[in-house]
């Protein structure tokens, strides 16, 4: 039986993502040697969107997407940003939630969301 999901970001810069994932979001990890740090990470939920198979709109299928939601998304924004977070943008509606994205190491962006559906 499944029980549970291991999620995967790769990164140019994996020990400062690492370390951000660490100190920024404040998840704990275990190290399994070397550095390599696996985090236990709270609730999970995951998602099934429609994908365009010409890659033209949206993601193509098979792509992948790793995001993270909170409670109070101002409130989140603005503790993350008193740890040095850098964000894109102002908080949006898209309709599912609110949603803004934050820098990690590695120069990507990750979404963070505030969801107005009931869990």
């Amino acid at each position: 039986m499944i029980t549970g999901v291991h999620t995967m970001f790769y990164s140019s810069d994996p020990a400062g993502l690492r370390a951000f994932l660490r100190d920024k979001l404040g998840f704990r990890a275990t190290n399994v040697g070397d550095g390599w740090l696996i985090f236990d990470l709270p609730e999970a939920d995951m998602g099934v969107h429609p994908a365009e198979n010409s890659g033209e709109e949206g993601a193509p299928s098979g792509t992948h997407d790793i995001s993270f939601y909170c409670d109070n998304i101002h409130q989140t924004v603005d503790e993350l940003k008193s740890k040095g977070v850098v964000f894109k943008g102002e908080i949006e509606d898209h309709g599912y939630g609110f949603v803004t994205h934050f820098k990690v190491p590695g120069d990507f962006y990750v979404q963070l969301y505030q969801p107005k559906y009931k869990k």
